[in-house]
């Protein structure tokens, strides 16, 4: 495909959208229930009026207000119907371009649409994501032709190193430097591989984005292997998203067939074949090397590093390794260029961040801020704080691999430095909002526990030291730790931060660790008497 057609294709569909006087457009997501229902009920009260030619009836992604679903989107106007329910359908299509149907109206000043900032999420909720018309029209692939047609690959990577951007997958390791690495690499057979492989309890950034917008992640790795020299990409996904990876089944499909995959892209020297690997579920196998290890063939089994996937990675190939919302960011970066992704967020913490918001919070959902806001903005502002008479007691970030922020620090800056410095990690972009009825000890032995579960075993810290944890945690709930248990437990914190193989174990202690730091008063109130000597040694 060559700009000419796509500018066609574009035009012509556009044209096709404008011939109906109203949208509406239904969130298909996971997080918006009988959706299907609801759009069979829209198009039956549609044809009952004999409207089809006028109102056009819309299967979208995720609006981003989960706890507000089902969501429908009324265009023009811009305003968005909650808690929808079939029977509501006749109600809504009768009042199309009339009052809008106030009983299920969203307040339009509502703070969890007007305090965001998106990018990668900009298309979401408002295009089909099972059409590559629709994404084009909203100048899908236009950055794709800009890189193939105007740019080195060496132009590239200089762009993405000048914006900033940095792995969006935990680490926040900087995507320039990780390209760059790749494709200085000795070797003519290079690798790209998307890792979605979204594990973390009450997480659903990634799957969102590609239920979504597939195609924004597809035109991301594009450009990365033409970037890097890769001619074979992977995009390693949880076969417990059967929608998502539905949906990205189509989207490849529909790039192959329309040369924006395969041989030749848009008649350029680039080839790139992308394929699907299911995972089986091991929250492990989120660790590269295990990831790896997974789509070789083998049990997911981190690897000792170095050497790194950059330099010895997929069947001891140079190995370019992002997750789905960096590869999301790729190509506005390179429509808007580097400096206006830049100008977003901290200095050493660039451009927006999507956070799976959840919890003891109003108004959970999905949402994209710039880094650098502070936490008391996301709790209070966009998530409408804390339902009922409770107070915040905590947020917790990151996953089991992050930690617990209590409430006296909710002005802290959101950003990678300042998350570390509390104790936490800003993680894949998972945020639990903990109120004062939850005890620390239960939610940290929760994520012990999963820790523990999901350890594959191979290193003995981890695999000893996580269940360890784990029991002496139980005796803080059963009201039978003495002293002497919280001096265990906090010394066997330290050894397996410090001496396990993968982020697994070093990070599994975080929760543990930053509960101690700011709620140690609730150790301390469920040690019931003072160790005797006996009880002092371990």
């Amino acid at each position: 495909m060559h700009r000419e057609g796509m500018d066609r294709i574009s035009a012509e569909h556009r044209h096709a959208l404008a011939q109906y006087a109203h949208h509406i457009l239904v969130c298909a997501g996971l997080g918006c229930p009988r959706n299907k229902e609801i759009v069979a009920a829209l198009q039956r009260s549609v044809g009952e009026r004999r409207q089809e030619n006028s109102i056009l009836i819309r299967k979208v992604g995720c609006m981003g207000l989960c706890s507000s679903g089902p969501i429908v989107l009324i265009q023009p106007g811009d305003y968005f119907y909650q808690n929808v329910q079939p029977e509501d359908a006749e109600e809504i299509v009768a009042s199309l371009g009339k009052n809008p149907v106030q009983r299920l109206l969203l307040p339009v000043d509502l703070p969890f649409f007007t305090r965001q900032h998106k990018n990668v999420l900009s298309l979401s909720g408002r295009i089909d994501p099972e059409s590559l018309n629709d994404y084009l029209a909203a100048g899908g692939y236009r950055a794709l032709l800009t890189v193939l047609t105007t740019m080195r690959p060496a132009d590239v990577i200089r762009c993405i190193q000048d914006s900033g951007l940095r792995g969006r997958g935990g680490a926040g390791y900087p995507t320039g430097l990780k390209w760059s690495t790749v494709a200085k690499a000795p070797g003519t057979e290079k690798y790209l591989i998307c890792n979605a492989d979204e594990g973390d309890p009450g997480a659903f950034m990634d799957r969102s984005l590609l239920e979504s917008t597939p195609h924004a992640v597809l035109e991301g790795m594009i450009i990365a292997a033409y970037a890097v020299g890769a001619s074979q990409g992977f995009i390693y996904v949880r076969a417990e998203y059967p929608l998502a990876v539905k949906r990205l089944k189509l989207a490849i499909r529909d790039a192959e067939r329309n040369n924006l995959l395969g041989h030749a892209i848009c008649g350029s020297n680039l080839d790139l074949r992308l394929q699907i690997r299911l995972g089986a579920g091991a929250f492990v196998c989120g660790e590269e090397t295990a990831l790896i290890e997974s789509i070789e063939g083998r049990r997911g089994i981190p690897r000792p590093r170095p050497p790194y996937p950059a330099e010895k990675g997929l069947w001891g190939c140079p190995t370019l390794i992002n997750n789905v919302e960096t590869y999301a960011n790729i190509g506005p970066i390179i429509t808007h260029g580097p400096e206006w992704f830049a100008a977003l967020g901290t200095d050493k913490s660039k451009g927006t961040k999507v956070f799976a918001l959840t919890g003891k919070i109003r108004h959970t959902g999905l949402i994209e801020v710039p880094m650098g806001i502070s936490l008391r903005g996301i709790v209070y502002d966009i998530g409408g704080g804390i339902p009922g008479d409770h107070a915040l007691k905590a947020v917790q970030t990151g996953g089991p691999s992050g930690g617990c922020i209590p409430a006296a620090l909710l002005d802290a800056p959101v950003s990678y430095e300042s998350l570390s410095e509390l104790g936490s990690i800003m993680g894949s972009g998972g945020m639990i909002v903990i109120d004062e009825t939850s005890s620390m000890i239960d939610i940290v032995t929760y994520f012990m526990a999963f820790c523990r579960d999901e350890s594959c075993g191979k290193c003995i810290p981890c695999r000893v030291g996580t269940a360890q944890i784990h029991d002496l945690l139980t005796r803080f709930q059963e009201y039978q730790a003495t002293m002497a248990d919280l001096a265990m437990l906090e010394r066997l914190c330290d050894l397996v931060k410090n001496t396990s193989l993968c982020g697994l174990g070093q990070s599994a202690p975080n929760p543990v660790l930053s509960a101690l730091r700011y709620f140690r008063h609730e150790f301390l109130e469920r040690i019931q008497t003072a160790p005797t000597q006996n009880e002092a040694t371990p």
